[in-house]
């Protein structure tokens, strides 16, 4: 019992002090350095109002979670549900927050027709470029910036098989930007990844074909560093690894952020995600071309982490019950230092 009493307020004083910080939200303090914070939005929850106030006041920018994802949207080949998407981005537009679309190509969450279709390689280009050339037309003139790319490299720094890769090999990728860029020639185009905030050959192999392309013309503006991570475990050179990148002139974001702790979660391990959401934001704020730090989610109760990650939770700035966790006022402090 007395354990269980020293535990209980080691918690109350660690979400006391979090809660400290709360007057100012992410969004003004990231605002404050020239960047914005945002976060992956599950639709269907912006009907619960405290969700839906924490996503208004926190953030400045919104991707959706799944809602514009291929598979979501064409359900059947040339049936389409543009219902979410559309209902996720008149929202976001009228709290002024930035859209950021993802994503456009990825090997995952694809139609099944598509995946369980017989299609040549022909066909599989012709569909893509459709299917982009689609959804990027639809909300031209308010998406921000697209992932159009997402995940082309496996972890070993090889490129992913994926239907577009067999099909295309890697002019997918070029075909893929240039085809947005038609649609919306104002929209940021990005390649984003995982794997790639640190040294490594799957950060090389990226390196190496963003520089490919824009020696080539390709329109890409950005490189999204994903960074799924454990916490006590970021990488401390991601903002060298940010600046390389953007050497190559483009910007660069953070954009699906979260820190997963080994259940039972206790007030130490609280602390040590704290401090890696800190470094992450400090990275950011330290390289001048990135533009804005996006987690991957609000809040625990709606966070993909368990489901994905055994033993694994809490990953995210806000508890389940939407209280804000240390990871908040050491973002806003790491947003805000160059002011004080």
């Amino acid at each position: 019992m007395r354990l269980w009493s020293a535990l209980a307020a080691a918690f109350a004083v660690t979400l006391a002090a979090s809660a400290a910080h709360a007057d100012e939200s992410l969004g003004a303090a990231a605002n404050a350095s020239g960047r914005y914070f945002g976060a992956a939005i599950d639709v269907d929850a912006l009907s619960e109002k405290p969700y839906r106030t924490l996503v208004e006041s926190q953030l400045t920018s919104a991707t959706a979670e799944n809602a514009m994802k291929w598979g979501e949207i064409e359900t059947a080949r040339g049936v389409f549900d543009w219902g979410p998407a559309d209902a996720f981005v008149a929202f976001a537009k009228s709290r002024g927050q930035k859209i950021r679309g993802h994503n456009l190509v990825w090997h995952q969450q694809l139609p099944r027709w598509l995946i369980g279709g017989q299609f040549s390689a022909s066909d599989v280009k012709a569909l893509m470029l459709a299917h982009i050339e689609t959804e990027v037309a639809r909300y031209k003139g308010s998406i921000y910036a697209w992932d159009v790319i997402n995940e082309p490299f496996a972890d070993t720094g090889e490129w992913r098989h994926s239907i577009y890769f067999d099909a295309m090999g890697r002019d997918y990728v070029a075909l893929a930007l240039r085809a947005a860029h038609e649609a919306d020639p104002d929209a940021k185009l990005y390649i984003n990844d995982y794997g790639v905030e640190t040294a490594g050959p799957k950060t090389e192999a990226l390196f190496n074909l963003v520089a490919a392309l824009k020696r080539e013309g390709v329109p890409l503006d950005g490189v999204g560093f994903q960074c799924h991570f454990v916490a006590g475990s970021a990488p401390d050179d991601l903002a060298d690894v940010m600046g390389r990148f953007a050497t190559l002139g483009v910007d660069v974001a953070v954009t699906e952020l979260d820190l997963r702790i080994p259940l039972p979660v206790t007030s130490g391990a609280l602390e040590r995600q704290a401090d890696d959401y800190a470094s992450v934001v400090a990275a950011c704020v330290s390289t001048p071309r990135c533009v804005g730090v996006t987690t991957w989610g609000v809040t625990d109760d709606r966070s993909w982490i368990p489901g994905f990650f055994s033993g694994y939770g809490a990953a995210l700035p806000f508890d389940e019950q939407y209280r804000p966790k240390p990871a908040v006022s050491a973002m806003t402090k790491a947003f805000t230092a160059q002011r004080r």
